[in-house]
């Protein structure tokens, strides 16, 4: 690798010629950290075929990657010139003063990151031992989640706000129905081609595209049905089955783009509108997945199928999004009348 390619800032997201490493090998254009880079060929392609093969979620891949580019750059300030000199006690010092500047998840991640790097380069036989195996991270116990969420009432007043005479205002409502009542995450949702809102039965179904590739079916609540079809109809999208469902709008006009909307464009709607009704609250898209589950929680359901509906791997994460206590704890508070 060049000097010039050496001297770039680890959070450089782009192209490094690495000696026998196609293009399309090199993770999307990560950049090699010297330390790897000094260590041969192999610890470059090794180090390449990590993002590129064992991570697939484009999001991961850049915060696993900026996170051992981070480590590896404090190494080379700390005159740790090789690989094979990273130690188990310089994983551990780096963690320890991670923690002082960040908070305890992306510590963790950090941790996760790094020591699933160095276990992918020992398996390969690029180094003799993971360093970063022995470590241990900050505990980190959350028994309630920061997400914002709105109540029935908040829900409804944004929803209501939205000027459904045009068709982005069809759109955008669509969009935050199917982040609320199918407790999809607005990457899933974003993802969704026309061809993932289809009949089963007699009801419509919705297929939001999960984190792995994973797609998760469910019964559209009637609600999101009625809100669904009458943006379909309005964007004329019935006949494009493969086209992207929730389409980027061509700047301020009232139409829309065949591209499919970013996962940014959708906060900064949401943001958007919350703003223009005045709202104190700071949401975001996953304040919608909060609401629906909350929602449903606060009606009589179960934990469990909370779960399923979520696509949740653990009841500890659907846990995180009950808020149904939140009155109670006040309401005993309120019994201190010191």
């Amino acid at each position: 690798m060049s000097d010039d390619n050496r001297a770039l800032s680890t959070r450089d997201i782009r192209v490094a010629a690495t000696p026998g490493v196609p293009a399309h090998a090199a993770a999307r254009g990560l950049v090699v950290p010297a330390i790897v880079d000094d260590a041969g060929e192999p610890a470059a392609r090794r180090f390449l075929e990590f993002f590129a093969a064992t991570i697939r979620n484009r999001n991961t891949k850049l915060a696993y990657y900026h996170a051992v580019a981070r480590f590896l750059a404090w190494c080379e300030q700390h005159k740790l010139g090789q690989l094979a000199d990273i130690e188990p006690l310089h994983v551990a010092a780096y963690i320890e003063a991670l923690g002082y500047d960040y908070e305890k998840p992306l510590v963790k991640q950090h941790l996760a990151a790094i020591r699933m790097l160095f276990d992918w380069l020992a398996s390969g036989g690029i180094i003799a031992a993971n360093p970063a195996a022995p470590v241990h991270g900050p505990k980190h116990i959350v028994k309630r989640g920061k997400t914002p969420m709105l109540t029935a009432d908040q829900w409804r007043e944004l929803l209501d706000s939205i000027d459904t005479s045009t068709l982005v205002g069809l759109h955008d409502r669509a969009l935050v129905a199917v982040m609320t009542y199918a407790f999809a995450r607005i990457g899933a949702v974003v993802a969704m081609r026309v061809e993932d809102y289809f009949a089963n039965g007699k009801r419509w179904w919705v297929r939001p595209r999960e984190k792995g590739g994973k797609r998760h079916e469910m019964p559209a609540h009637h609600k999101l049905e009625a809100y669904v079809d009458e943006y379909i109809k309005a964007a004329d999208l019935g006949e494009d089955a493969k086209s992207m469902l929730f389409r980027s709008a061509h700047g301020r006009t009232n139409s829309l783009s065949f591209r499919g909307m970013a996962r940014i464009d959708a906060y900064r709607m949401i943001r958007r509108r919350a703003e223009a009704l005045g709202m104190k609250v700071r949401i975001g898209c996953h304040t919608f997945r909060a609401t629906g589950i909350t929602g449903y929680l606060e009606n009589g359901g179960t934990l469990e199928n909370a779960q399923a509906m979520a696509a949740h791997e653990s009841p500890r994460t659907t846990k995180l999004y009950d808020r149904t206590g939140d009155d109670i704890t006040l309401d005993e508070v309120e019994r201190i009348t010191i």
